[in-house]
Formats: C-alpha cells, sequence, structure tokens
C-alpha cells in the first residue's frame, strides 16, 4: 500500500475489500461493532454483514489508500457504480486489533 503505515485492521479491511471477500471483511469487525454510511448504522454482525454485501461486495469496491492519520483513511473507491472512482474518508476505531467502530464518508 505504498508508504502508507496502516494497522492491521485497517490493512485486513482492505485487503478483504479487494479480494471482495464477505467472510473476511466480516471478521475485520469486533463483537458489538457498527458502521455508519450514507447517512444510516447497521450495528452487529447480522447488519454489519448486509452491509458489506450491499456496500462493497455487490457493487465490487476497489480500494486505494492515499492518506492515514489518527485513525482516518482517506481512499479512491471505485467499483459497480456511477461517478466513480471517488474519494472517501474512513474513520475507524479499532481495540485488540478489530474495527469497532467504521464513518464512512465523501471526501
Amino acid at each position: 500500500m505504498n508508504d502508507i503505515t496502516l494497522p492491521n485492521a485497517v490493512e485486513n479491511f482492505i485487503a478483504a475489500t479487494n479480494a471482495h471477500d464477505a467472510n473476511a471483511l466480516a471478521a475485520v469487525f469486533g463483537d458489538g461493532a457498527t458502521v455508519r454510511d450514507d447517512g444510516k448504522t447497521w450495528a452487529g454482525e447480522a447488519e454489519i454483514r448486509e452491509w458489506i454485501q450491499g456496500h462493497l461486495i455487490t457493487p465490487k469496491i476497489v480500494l486505494t489508500p492515499t492518506s492515514f492519520a489518527d485513525g482516518r483513511l482517506v481512499a479512491s473507491g471505485d467499483g459497480d457504480f456511477p461517478g466513480g472512482p471517488l474519494s472517501f474518508s474512513f474513520v475507524f476505531g479499532i481495540k485488540d486489533d478489530q474495527v469497532i467502530d467504521l464513518a464512512i464518508a465523501p471526501v
């Protein structure tokens, strides 16, 4: 990932996203995790799996990191959606090498 140093959980999130591997993505998230994206919150494993499928796997998202600082990843996202690639901010809350909170917004 170029010269950007990322925490393991973030590296795993990007690798699983780019591999379109729903199970590996789900494994990145800790118990009771939440995801905030598109004005909605997904909480717990079942809802996060729904978000993973609909927002990352089905549109075949590929992330290319551009920067990371203080838990905030900025990445270009491309896939099967109109207007791509687009830049997104991913703000990660990480505990014990797992994502426990993730907020995503366009940049």
